[in-house]
């Protein structure tokens, strides 16, 4: 063969792969729909089971006569637990695959769930919700890492948006459903009907989620784990969607955790089932997750999480009045800044990291629940001491980092934007 028919040959192989359609799923397409469902009952039965205990901490108060801030360990614990546990356990994920970690996570997490509600004191409560958390690692961030290999880009912030409001929904149905059972059966039956209900969810799981196809096996030596953690850390942006999803979190973990207490005392004084009802605003996080990307289309990465951080503290400034439906106007607002500005930080993350996604998205997890376990711990702290203005405080502080770390990351850019200009 001639060098001039090689290389027509060699263009016309390049634009035949060119203009081959790409092999990941996508909106409409085969297995898309089974992914989806299946990630959301993942999220479902994360979320379920790992605030399970969060609409009930008044009722733990008073079986074992503790305070609030005590009594949030049931809450810090676990969250504490999945923080400490993400990074290794995406890097499990590199080695044996995304869908055996998220199986066998969820498989760890639930059957623990079914000892909770025979925890014989507040210690060994907060111990089992460790351990539940410690298993609960392994679903965050290989669940972002499966959705970035098997998903199209274009589709990718969708795709995490149902993931993060299958959390949404977990969080809204396991307050609500304990809320209303502990009212009759008390918290520990509660808790046992979470578990059952993420027992059903984890089988579902595993049956629907299909097998990952684009999966390239790493390596777990600690040499290699260790350098691609620097690298991320290394990365400016990625250092900045870290602080974000943590200061987000600070503020949803610190006003959840305290809000039962707030609502079930004067003026409002509520039975705990109408308190645990509450938490149906979390639908709301629901519509501004699965909505996110359409907001990043719209506004810009940067432009979104002003937008969200605005709106969360719109809403805590609401909180602070006196009756009842400002209060909960407040809570909405807060659900959907808090939910948009999480699906817009962990997607962003997802695509800026082009290798060791695993870790990328551990890293950002890992800070996520440092972030709910810090707000949960403070913002009871500072209820004990202040009442409901000083968890309110708080949660400012921590928006005020949001806006702050976004204006910075803007004026990188526009610095970034002019050195090839100045240059040339």
């Amino acid at each position: 063969m001639s060098p001039a028919s090689t290389g027509a040959s060699s263009v016309m192989g390049a634009a035949t792969t060119a203009s081959a359609p790409d092999p990941r799923m996508a909106p409409g397409g085969p297995g898309y729909r089974r992914m989806s469902f299946a990630l959301f009952l993942a999220g479902v039965a994360t979320f379920a089971l790992l605030y399970s205990t969060q609409a009930l901490l008044p009722l733990i108060s008073g079986e074992f006569g503790v305070a609030a801030s005590e009594a949030s360990w049931t809450v810090a614990a676990a969250t504490g637990g999945l923080a400490l546990f993400v990074l290794p356990m995406s890097a499990l994920s590199e080695r044996f695959g995304r869908r055996t970690v998220m199986t066998a996570s969820l498989a760890v997490a639930v059957s623990v769930g079914l000892l909770v509600p025979f925890a014989p004191s507040l210690g060994v409560l907060v111990v089992l919700r460790a351990l539940q958390g410690a298993a609960l690692a392994g679903l965050p961030a290989s669940a972002t890492a499966y959705l970035a290999e098997e998903v199209r880009p274009r589709a990718l912030v969708t795709a995490i948006g149902l993931f993060v409001a299958g959390n949404s929904v977990g969080g809204m149905s396991g307050r609500v459903i304990t809320g209303w059972v502990a009212q009759v059966w008390g918290w520990r039956v509660a808790v046992g009907v979470i578990g059952t209900i993420a027992v059903v969810c984890a089988v579902a799981f595993r049956l629907l989620l299909p097998a990952p196809r684009h999966f390239v096996a790493g390596s777990l030596r600690p040499r290699v784990l260790a350098r691609t953690v620097r690298d991320h850390l290394a990365d400016p942006l990625l250092r900045r969607l870290y602080a974000i999803g943590a200061l987000f979190m600070t503020v949803f973990g610190g006003v959840y955790t305290v809000i039962g207490y707030r609502l079930t005392e004067a003026p409002f004084s509520l039975p705990q089932g109408i308190v645990g009802s509450i938490f149906l605003v979390y639908l709301v996080g629901t519509v501004s997750a699965s909505t996110a990307g359409r907001l990043v289309g719209r506004l810009g990465r940067r432009g979104a999480l002003y937008l969200a951080g605005g709106t969360t503290a719109a809403g805590l400034l609401l909180t602070l009045a006196g009756s009842l439906v400002p209060v909960l106007l407040g809570l909405v607002l807060i659900t959907a800044g808090f939910f948009a500005g999480h699906a817009v930080a962990s997607s962003a993350v997802s695509k800026t990291a082009t290798t060791g996604r695993a870790q990328a998205s551990a890293l950002y997890q890992s800070a996520y629940y440092i972030g709910s376990s810090a707000g949960s711990t403070v913002g009871a702290t500072a209820f004990h001491a202040g009442g409901w203005a000083g968890t309110v405080a708080v949660g400012l502080l921590a928006v005020l980092g949001v806006v702050t770390i976004t204006v910075l990351g803007s004026r990188a850019a526009r610095v970034a934007t002019r050195r090839p200009a100045t240059a040339h």
